[in-house]
């Protein structure tokens, strides 16, 4: 029923992530919200304030519904102004990693059509001079004085801050046109639109496990995944505090300093916690909860965090396709006894609809191998490459790539990627499982496994090893740890000790990088 009038039309209107932000910040008050260290600390007043301006900013620019905006600075304020003006515009907003590369930064400007570069006029004007040399066309506004372009500060100080009104918006407009990571080819574009993005906010308000309120550090990118923590810190009356970037003794002095009770981390930040010497000089006790995730963590080394950090970690899966809640790990169900179920990514979301399927899209049974495949809300409505959704979307469910089993409590496992899996001497082998066993010796610190072409076995599985600081280890160790376990066809046919393995700008083991370091590298038959 609806009113002849149409007085009824936003009678049953679900409120979308730029209404919310707007009723939030609309509602004032003196209470410190947003601290980037070293730079400043703003209210909740304040922060509404200048996203105010920049809003009337950008829209005096012509930027509207369906802008293609894009941002490239370090940690600093403006960078949520920025993102939150956007989202109150309706515009389109186009990440650009800050430690990416000139090409996949080209990558993607191209794609996107981008229509406005906001650069820091500090940091990255070299980079945005490179990208107009390359690409003609494309309107500059620096965050700072700049030769290049306006300086959007001066640009916002003409405006008179006032409320936040959103522009109007429907599920499917999209709001952000994020791209992969990269790791198995060009990033690809993944549009977000409202639906998914207002779902993604309210599973994790839901369902994450908050401290109350929570006082937020946050050293990840704030125009990526660091700009998610900002409004459970709105939202719930708390804090986050910015860092620009991640060095172990200036995390731990920060946690002590201002009681940080809450962090989001990817796992090679927590191991390099776990490698710092300076670990037991700080008082942690502060943490409540670290949420962790983004990519696959040593179960051993997550036991080693547990006992020496505290039961203070709880995992969140989940991809662009689908943000960061197909499934939840609570701190409770981390049993540091079962290095099984510490290799768990937790139990599926209750308000998602998710299925382990087999290469005919039919549920496998219990304990066996399956695609993770996802329905509901929070899932994308799909690529800009119609190919590429058609592809995803087999049998009406969104494939994740992840192939996982399931156990008799309901918990996941994720055993690897399906284009990570190696077929070595026909048989398919899970680099996950093998990396989960090399990181259990007390020498490895982190730890890929990858196939590298091989002329008898198709693929020999190499595994790429950091040893922990003043650790040693003979590689024949590790080989025969992982044959005793799992048989000497997946142990690896060889292990390589370096200093490090790269990582792709979001904080996973780059794969394809690896796989390019060593393609070359001559096997020779064992006895």
């Amino acid at each position: 029923m609806s009113g002849q009038d149409g007085s009824y039309r936003d009678l049953h209107r679900p409120l979308y992530t730029a209404e919310v932000l707007a009723n939030a910040l609309n509602s004032g008050g003196s209470r410190p919200l947003l601290h980037i260290q070293g730079v400043a600390t703003l209210t909740v007043a304040q922060v509404r304030d200048a996203t105010s301006q920049f809003v009337q900013t950008l829209a005096s620019l012509g930027v509207g519904k369906g802008s293609r905006v894009a941002m490239i600075a370090p940690n600093r304020p403006e960078c949520l102004h920025v993102t939150h003006a956007l989202q109150l515009l309706s515009a389109i907003y186009v990440p650009l990693h800050p430690l990416a590369g000139l090409s996949d930064h080209l990558h993607v400007i191209r794609d996107a059509e981008l229509d406005i570069l906001v650069f820091d006029a500090e940091r990255f004007a070299a980079r945005a001079t490179e990208i107009t040399a390359d690409i003609a066309g494309i309107r500059l506004l620096a965050l700072g004085e700049s030769p290049l372009a306006d300086d959007i500060f001066r640009l916002a100080d003409s405006f008179t801050p006032g409320r936040l009104a959103p522009a109007p918006e429907g599920e499917h407009d999209i709001l952000r046109l994020g791209y992969s990571g990269g790791t198995t080819g060009k990033p690809k574009a993944i549009p977000s639109c409202a639906r998914t993005g207002a779902y993604t906010g309210q599973l994790m308000q839901s369902t994450w496990e908050w401290p109350n309120p929570p006082i937020i550090l946050t050293c990840a990118p704030l125009t990526h995944a660091g700009g998610a923590m900002f409004m459970p810190a709105l939202l719930r009356g708390g804090t986050l505090l910015v860092m620009n970037g991640f060095e172990p003794v200036k995390v731990m002095q920060a946690i002590a300093a201002h009681r940080i009770n809450c962090m989001l981390m990817v796992p090679t930040m927590i191991y390099a916690l776990l490698d710092c010497p300076r670990l037991g000089e700080f008082d942690l006790s502060s943490l409540e909860t670290v949420f962790y995730g983004a990519s696959a963590i040593s179960p051993a080394r997550l036991r080693e965090a547990i006992q020496r950090i505290g039961p203070v970690f709880a995992q969140f899966y989940g991809q662009a396709e689908a943000p960061m809640a197909i499934t939840y790990f609570s701190k409770a169900d981390h049993d540091v006894n079962d290095l099984t179920r510490l290799a768990s990514c937790g139990k599926p979301s209750p308000y998602i609809r998710v299925e382990l399927m087999d290469a005919d899209c039919k549920p496998v049974a219990e304990g066996e191998p399956g695609e993770i495949c996802v329905q509901g809300p929070l899932v994308m409505d799909g690529y800009r490459d119609p190919a590429l959704t058609v592809e995803a979307f087999r049998g009406g469910w969104l494939h994740t790539g992840d192939v996982a089993v399931r156990d008799s409590e309901g918990f996941l496992r994720i055993v690897d990627r399906t284009k990570d899996m190696i077929v070595s001497g026909g048989f398919n082998i899970y680099p996950r499982e093998i990396e989960d066993i090399i990181g259990e010796h007390a020498a490895v610190s982190q730890v890929a496994v990858i196939g590298v072409q091989h002329p008898k076995w198709g693929e020999a599985v190499t595994a790429i090893v950091v040893l922990k600081p003043d650790q040693s280890v003979d590689q024949v160790e590790l080989i025969a740890q992982v044959a005793e376990r799992k048989g000497s066809f997946q142990a690896p046919k060889s292990v390589i000790f370096v200093d490090a393995i790269p990582q792709t700008p979001v904080g996973k083991p780059d794969k394809k990088a690896l796989r390019v370091q060593f393609v070359r590298r001559r096997w020779h038959e064992r006895a």
